[in-house]
């Protein structure tokens, strides 16, 4: 009786089945950013051996046992898949902090979070460090006064530099940089201590790559497009066409978050799409007007083909970053569908395009912008495909009101895109604009309808020497769009801060709501309890007492208006993101005004509900002071000192800051618990202790 019903489920489910193929798959490489330890090779052999044996099985039983099978072998697919991924990039790490000699090929640029010119080094030569333990990349911010001639593609840097090993979280549980490089092959980050000079150009043989020509084609039209658009238009204009946003205003880039706008300057689904499309209907309506061609020949099929082609110059020319060739595969998929005489715009489109993504890059399922891009989307196509099955909807092309149907579908496709990425959005940057829908209904047609199609023209008729009016029509639609976000961040209230929530709280909101959507039938709404439930974990998770960094300057006490912080600067990044992640709009300077926290030269008091005194000593020497200072404290924090000094206080020195890095230490019945940064997950690849001499 039981396997009737679930093969009559099955049965009902059909239509979907395919669906839920990227979301199993998903939920492996999830498995496998959550583990504690890096699976060992002898395991990912196993699965390999297993999955090798269930495809041999997968076609000689019956179709219930088949999508049982399925439903086991694709996340361990996905796990395996993961695990694979995270050994082929595999490359050394810096082994600890050191200021050294550092040379190495130009491969990108863009700028620092304190608006400084930085490279991206490849082919990289640490003097002092042997090959074997020099990282593969280095990304260095450069001294101002570097030429801006030496800052250009394909050269070969020489300079004097600090250098670190990648960060690790400014929280326990925080993000993880670490893990970001580790993928990017990035091994070390620092700063030019004096400006960088040219060696010599990459102009060998082995450097002068297809790779190279494009990035000196990508920095040359960046820096063509600031020139005839100057002043922040410019950079708003570079950013969306090659990916450089190191001319962005700050001002407007911070309107733009406010009003939830900065998407559009993140090259994405949107833009990939805007592009194509307007190449698509360009071709095909151009083509339409020629008789002769149009009845005789699949003027449908070669827009697709051009629209492919031009989605691939632009993939190229945007530099081609994760979220880029995440667009591109997602547009490449509805190209190629209607080369093949099939339905463009599905799920079924969708889910191709992210299991491609999943395949080639799984820890993209970790990053924001692949959450986002798949919710929105998914959202999207879902609620047009129940708009299409509504007579009302399909009968209001030809009623009198017809002529609102673009309004209503800017304002679906914003409320929907808005609904479906706002816990994404609130759960990865800690804001949420109460006005987003508004700005995004305002903004966006002005993207599609002026800016991008102006933009293709310009790059059609740049080479005549004849972009100069297309130019000021994208220059028109920008200066529209910055308004625009100027003017909903201005209104009262416009950024809402989110306090941080755990993975998990994400992970029952994101199953619940494909559950919602890929689900036929009533039973669909029960997709609506994980979400609440997840809603009601994030609501319920409570940020800690008390924050310090890694090198114990900074910390930050949690009180009644806020967390209150010991310094007013320095450690500016582990600052903003505690302040982020308590869902306080407040800077580091704000957090260090607020009252209740006693400071005079190398020591700072702060008093702890439920707990006692924290202290804060900043000398080097121990003795009479600082056996004094345990007296009188709860927790003495030393940063300066290795052994512990007299007295009964819980003692946190330079030994445990250099086993712990950032800590995070919550009151618990009266009782301090301590989490730090570096107890988890050690036996990562990315998280492993990086010197084993020290």
């Amino acid at each position: 009786m039981g396997s009737g019903r679930l093969a009559a489920q099955i049965e009902t489910q059909r239509p979907h089945l395919a669906l839920w193929i990227p979301v199993l798959f998903a939920v492996g490489i999830a498995a496998y950013f959550q583990v504690p330890a890096e699976p060992p090779g002898w395991m990912l052999a196993a699965i390999a051996t297993f999955l090798a044996m269930g495809l041999g099985t997968l076609f000689r039983i019956g179709p219930t046992a088949r999508i049982l099978l399925l439903a086991l072998m694709l996340p361990l697919a996905g796990f395996a898949v993961a695990g694979l991924r995270a050994r082929l990039v595999a490359a050394p790490v810096l082994p600890h902090a050191m200021t050294a000699n550092v040379e190495g090929d130009v491969i990108g640029l863009d700028r620092s979070a304190g608006d400084r010119p930085r490279v991206l080094l490849d082919d990289v030569v640490i003097h002092g460090l042997p090959p074997s333990r020099t990282p593969a990349r280095v990304r260095i911010s450069l001294d101002p006064s570097t030429p801006e001639d030496v800052v250009q593609p394909g050269i070969r840097l020489l300079g004097y530099a600090r250098l670190s090993p990648p960060a690790a979280p400014a929280e326990p549980g925080g993000f993880d940089f670490r893990r970001m490089a580790w993928f990017d092959r990035l091994g070390a980050v620092g700063y030019a201590r004096t400006p960088m000079l040219e060696m010599a150009a990459t102009g060998g043989e082995a450097r002068l790559d297809w790779r190279a020509g494009i990035f000196a084609l990508r920095v040359h039209l960046a820096r063509a497009i600031q020139n005839a658009l100057p002043g922040r238009n410019g950079g708003f204009a570079a950013a969306i066409l090659t990916g450089d946003r190191s001319g962005v205003d700050p001002v407007a880039l911070g309107t733009l978050r406010a009003s939830n706008l900065a998407h559009l300057l993140a090259i994405s689904g949107l833009h990939m799409g805007l592009l194509t499309g307007f190449v698509f209907a360009s071709i095909r309506y151009g083509l339409a007007l020629v008789p002769g061609v149009a009845l005789r020949h699949p003027t449908k099929k070669y827009a697709a083909i051009v629209a492919l082609v031009a989605g691939l110059a632009y993939l190229a020319l945007s530099g081609a970053n994760v979220a880029t060739q995440r667009a591109f595969i997602m547009t490449a998929v509805v190209l190629v569908a209607v080369l093949i005489d099939r339905p463009a715009f599905t799920l079924r489109s969708v889910a191709l395009a992210a299991m491609i993504v999943l395949v080639i890059r799984p820890e993209s399922l970790t990053e924001a912008g692949f959450q986002m891009s798949f919710a929105a989307t998914t959202g999207l196509i879902a609620v047009f495909e129940w708009l299409r099955g509504r007579a009302w909807w399909r009968e209001s092309q030809s009623a009198r009101w017809s002529y609102l149907r673009p309004v209503i579908g800017v304002a679906v496709t914003s409320t929907v895109a808005g609904l479906a990425t706002a816990p994404l959005s609130a759960f990865h940057f800690n804001t949420l604009s109460q006005y987003g829908l508004i700005a995004n209904v305002l903004a966006v047609p002005a993207m599609g309808l002026l800016v991008m199609p102006a933009a293709v023209i310009a790059g059609l008729l740049a080479p005549l020497g004849l972009a100069a009016p297309a130019l000021w029509a994208m220059d028109l639609g920008i200066e529209y769009i910055l308004q625009v976000a100027a003017f909903v961040a201005g209104l009262d209230g416009a950024l809402r801060g989110v306090p941080s929530g755990p993975p998990a709280s994400l992970a029952l909101i994101v199953l619940g709501g494909i559950f919602v959507v890929l689900w036929l039938g009533p039973a669909r709404l029960l997709g609506i309890v994980p979400i609440g439930l997840g809603l009601l974990v994030w609501a319920q998770q409570d940020r800690p007492d008390i924050l310090i960094s890694d090198n114990g300057r900074l910390f930050g006490i949690r009180a009644a208006q806020g967390r209150v912080l010991n310094s007013e600067k320095g450690n500016g990044f582990a600052a903003s993101n505690w302040l982020d992640n308590d869902g306080d709009l407040a800077d580091q300077a704000a957090a260090f005004a607020r009252p209740g926290m006693e400071r005079g030269r190398g020591r700072a008091v702060m008093e702890v509900p439920g707990l006692g005194r924290f202290v804060y000593f900043a000398s080097k020497q121990p003795g009479a002071r600082a056996d004094a200072a345990c007296g009188e404290a709860a927790i003495l924090l030393a940063p300066s000192l290795w052994d512990a000094p007299g007295g009964r206080c819980l003692f946190l020195g330079a030994a445990r800051l250099d086993d712990e890095g950032a800590m995070a230490i919550r009151v618990v019945a009266g009782r301090p618990s301590i989490e730090g940064a570096k107890s988890a997950n050690r036996g990562r690849p990315w998280t492993r202790d990086r010197d084993p001499d020290r």
